[in-house]
């Protein structure tokens, strides 16, 4: 990509929110605070991000994703059609009450802190999902910038909750046809308004290959599932595909797909654990450009390559507390320079780093560090 050094740095998407950016969040979900109130104050925090990043190193900027109360429940507030629910509200209407409350135990989410854009009626996109958010964002600065938005296969088993939706569609697929015409009005936006990189961000697919429809988490969209995992990742693959076209009909504007394994909790032995192998067929099969993937903790097992792909390569890990040190992520680096040419390796975190707004996984300060960390390793790399 033009523009951009050998071993770029960026973030995945998010970043914690101060507590006066919380509250206004919370004061705005109750009626206190008016949109344009709340809006004001994520721009000056946004500022604040932005100038962090650049001081720091990165070379793709994002704006933090500080608009947003979590990585896809912010669609709710953009499209017609849809109610936020918290997870407490849908365990009213989950069949299986008990075991949904035992799980979200076991997985450590409280029922009150995670939302759910969930569809009530027919979808309509009211206003853009992310693009004034980055028109802003191109007033910041110069550099270029990356947009990252759930993708079609995460957002469409998020809305489908049939128990409500079923009045609006007849079934997740006829609903996900509709957000996919959504996602592609919103890339084509988004290219125009100067985005380098559109991000899909699709965490599923890896509970697809790893618990094989057996457990449902955290991510409310397992409520949707088939019960067959090769059925659901071919429906996977046929609406990113989709979107993914859209994004490269765009000149100068490159995809990305972001695959992790769940960030919701600093108790790694919550998350999913296992190498990217099983989801290697499907990779192939898909059209995006570059792959954001978790490198950064034993759980990710070993580098692979994904040929025709580049690689965003996670080597810090956002949840934990200690810095990584700049030896270590260039360790990680070498190794994968035996799967990757240099031009197609990108350093990036495992996940965001507030992928949920309530359930931050670190500090500015310790976020900050962590760029450092990278920014200075790629910075050794190239100078070698």
């Amino acid at each position: 990509m033009s523009g951009l050094p050998l071993f770029p740095v960026s973030t995945v998407g998010s970043w914690p929110r101060s507590h006066r950016l919380l509250l206004a969040q919370r004061n705005k979900r109750r009626g206190s605070l008016s949109r344009a109130e709340f809006l004001h104050q994520a721009r000056e925090e946004i500022r604040q991000c932005v100038e962090i990043q650049r001081r720091a190193g990165v070379h793709l900027i994002t704006d933090g994703e500080l608009t947003r109360d979590n990585f896809y429940s912010f669609v709710s507030e953009k499209l017609a059609g849809t109610r936020l629910m918290s997870l407490a509200d849908m365990l009213e209407l989950v069949e299986d009450r008990e075991g949904f409350e035992d799980l979200l135990e076991r997985l450590d989410v409280p029922a009150a802190s995670i939302q759910n854009p969930t569809c009530i009626a027919r979808l309509e996109r009211r206003e853009p999902l992310v693009t004034e958010d980055l028109r802003f964002l191109r007033t910041l600065c110069d550099e270029p910038l990356k947009v990252t938005l759930p993708g079609p296969y995460i957002l469409s088993r998020a809305l489908w909750v049939p128990e409500v939706s079923s009045a609006a569609y007849a079934s997740k697929e006829d609903l996900a046809e509709d957000v996919v015409a959504i996602l592609v009005a919103e890339v084509r936006e988004a290219a125009a308004a100067g985005a380098a990189v559109i991000q899909l961000d699709e965490p599923v697919l890896t509970e697809l290959v790893f618990t094989q429809g057996k457990t449902r988490t955290f991510m409310c969209a397992a409520l949707a599932a088939r019960q067959d995992p090769a059925e659901e990742l071919e429906f996977a693959i046929g609406l990113i595909n989709r979107v993914v076209s859209a994004i490269h009909a765009e000149s100068d504007c490159r995809s990305a797909l972001h695959v992790c394994r769940g960030n919701w909790s600093t108790r790694e032995d919550t998350l999913l654990a296992g190498s990217y192998r099983p989801l290697e067929p499907v990779f192939a099969r898909l059209e995006v450009q570059q792959l954001v993937l978790e490198y950064a903790t034993p759980r990710a097992g070993d580098l692979m390559t994904f040929a025709g792909k580049s690689l965003g390569l996670g080597v810090v890990n956002p949840r934990s507390p200690g810095v990584e040190s700049v030896d270590g992520i260039l360790a990680r680096l070498e190794e994968a320079l035996e799967h990757y040419s240099p031009e197609a390796l990108s350093l990036n975190p495992d996940c965001g780093f507030a992928t949920f707004s309530e359930r931050p996984m670190n500090s500015w300060e310790i976020a900050r560090a962590k760029l450092e960390a990278m920014a200075e390793a790629a910075r050794v790399l190239r100078a070698r």
